[in-house]
């Protein structure tokens, strides 16, 4: 399972947890998923966040 994956079924798991809110739970669910799907992303080094780029 790559590092992204894993972020984001972390995220999603993280986000489960407060599933009895609602709509509330669901943009909970939401933002952690796309949290862990980030983190991941990272980890597994395709998504570069300390670039700083100067066009």
């Amino acid at each position: 399972m790559k590092a992204a994956t894993t972020g984001l079924a972390a995220g999603m798991a993280l986000g489960f947890a407060g599933y009895f809110g609602g709509f509330w739970a669901f943009l909970l669910v939401l933002v952690l998923g796309v949290v862990g799907l980030v983190a991941g992303l990272a980890v597994q080094g395709d998504l570069d966040v300390w670039s700083r780029r100067r066009r």
